[in-house]
């Protein structure tokens, strides 16, 4: 257990972006991946006069930062919820309108630190992969079950894994013998499977087929297409969304959501554009952010993240 899971990626970047909108009294800020609870704990500390909505799908998740956040009393609400629930959390809440939102969709450290949850390539243990594991179906499950054209289709789109056909041709091969259930298998089949100039570049081969399972089984990419816009949605004007991602796809995806709002729609050659066409949003961040090299030699899990930020300038007229 290394100390650098208890450091938050890019903290400090992320609590200045949302600080202009969180320093008046009354401001709600939501915390959308509470995780270890290190991003909230930070907030909840520097903004004293803030109110803070912090949800995970992770009931273990919510008990460890619970006992952290504790200290924080009636300012901290913890509610188990996957992140596209965020309206249905705020209306519950009776919260018509919040003025921060952040986004760390790093997978929780603590879920790649358990052995037993599956989700490190690293050590040998049961294939599941969920992060509610209350729901839903495991990465056993999908291995052993979804066609060869879906499972190729998931890998490719997810994983971004040139190899695709050549690693599922041998899991159907492999399935068929016997079901898979542990990880260990898997990626010594990743190993055979692939040529030998792909085995060295970029880290363990499975990396790629390990994310791509990942993102299949807690629905990641589908789940963030709704809950980006949903949150930019819940912003009041004047309010700031902060969001780190740690690949390309979903780096893409929350882009082109904050380019969108921060884009003009009106029609080519107006005189004068109408408010209801005007940009909703105004981009803080000239493209995606990087860490810095000395964060990234402190925090090896800081290398790939990219923050991206944006604020709410005018109400939607719809």
């Amino acid at each position: 257990m290394s100390n650098s899971r208890h450091v938050p990626v890019m903290l400090q970047r992320c609590l200045d972006l949302l600080a202009p909108a969180l320093r008046q009294p009354g401001a709600v800020v939501v915390d959308c991946t509470l995780g270890l609870g290190g991003h909230s704990e930070a907030l909840l500390t520097q903004f004293p006069e803030a109110r803070l909505v912090a949800l995970d799908r992770d009931k273990e998740a919510l008990r460890l930062s619970g006992e952290r956040l504790a200290p924080y009393g009636e300012r901290a609400t913890l509610v188990h919820a996957v992140y596209d629930e965020l309206p249905e959390v705020l209306d519950r809440l009776r919260i018509p309108r919040v003025q921060g939102v952040l986004f760390d969709l790093g997978v929780s450290s603590m879920q790649l630190d358990e052995a037993d949850r599956g989700f490190a390539y690293a050590q040998d243990a049961p294939l599941d992969m969920r992060m509610d594991q209350t729901t839903g179906i495991s990465a056993a499950e999908v291995l052993n079950t979804y066609p060869p054209g879906e499972l190729v289709r998931i890998l490719r789109a997810y994983g971004e894994e040139k190899q695709a056909k050549r690693i599922v041709a041998a899991v159907v091969r492999e399935r068929e013998k016997e079901p898979f259930s542990n990880s260990a298998r898997l990626v010594e089949l990743i190993r055979d499977s692939l040529p030998q100039a792909a085995k060295r570049t970029g880290g363990n081969p499975a990396k790629r087929t390990f994310q791509a399972l990942r993102i299949e089984v807690n629905g990641e990419l589908s789940v963030l297409e709704r809950a980006i816009p949903a949150a930019v949605q819940s912003l009041a004007v004047g309010g700031r969304i902060a969001v780190l991602s740690y690949q390309s796809l979903e780096d893409r995806l929350v882009k082109q959501v904050l380019a969108a709002g921060a884009a003009s729609t009106a029609p080519p050659g107006l005189p004068v554009v109408p408010e209801r066409y005007q940009p909703r949003l105004k981009l803080l961040t000239r493209g995606a952010e990087l860490p810095t090299e000395e964060e990234i030699a402190e925090n090896k899990r800081a290398a790939p993240a990219r923050l991206r930020g944006a604020e709410r300038i005018r109400e939607a007229i719809e």
